[in-house]
């Protein structure tokens, strides 16, 4: 049997450990918006040419929520996911997917030939590493993507592959 005092205790190390593991979920889960929006509104006003050479901005799609995911056709997950992405988009069609390309739109052209998306592809070429770190990616690692609101402000961010039942989620909330 344990004591009174030894029960006070344990009830009050008990409630420090869920006030700190409350504490430390708060802390963590803060990056995730941590985008600094002068990097969110350069990516929103550059202008960056499509496979067909015509130049696009994200700022076409403003007043649209949005998945923006940033791959290369050598990045092993960012293939794995796009057919997910593809899916998400035909099924939420009030919600933009675009692909912005880390590599050569020759290469983009060649990949597309095996497995066909239907959302908009951008091209940044390597020189979206600097971008990738501007916007709190600071391996500048692939995939990434940026869930933005209708309004262009940063939903979410995630580094690495989507897990597709996650992102599900995020943008049904968005498709309202």
């Amino acid at each position: 049997m344990i004591r009174p005092m030894n029960r006070r205790l344990f009830l009050h190390a008990g409630a420090a450990a869920a006030m700190a593991a409350a504490y430390a979920r708060r802390v963590h889960a803060a990056p995730e918006s941590a985008v600094p929006p002068d990097a969110v509104k350069a990516l929103s006003d550059m202008a960056l040419p499509d496979l067909d050479g015509r130049t696009r901005k994200l700022s076409d799609w403003r007043g649209r929520p949005m998945v923006v995911n940033f791959w290369a056709t050598w990045c092993a997950p960012c293939v794995k996911e796009m057919p997910e992405l593809d899916a998400m988009q035909k099924s939420h069609p009030k919600v933009q997917f675009i692909g912005i390309g880390v590599d050569k739109a020759d290469n983009i052209r060649k990949f597309l030939a095996k497995v066909p998306v239907s959302y908009p592809l951008v091209v940044m070429g390597a020189n979206a590493i600097d971008t990738l770190r501007k916007l709190g990616n600071p391996a500048g690692g692939l995939p990434f993507t940026l869930v933005f609101n209708a309004d262009g402000t940063v939903n979410r961010k995630i580094l690495g592959q989507i897990d597709a039942a996650d992102l599900e989620r995020s943008v049904a909330r968005l498709a309202g």
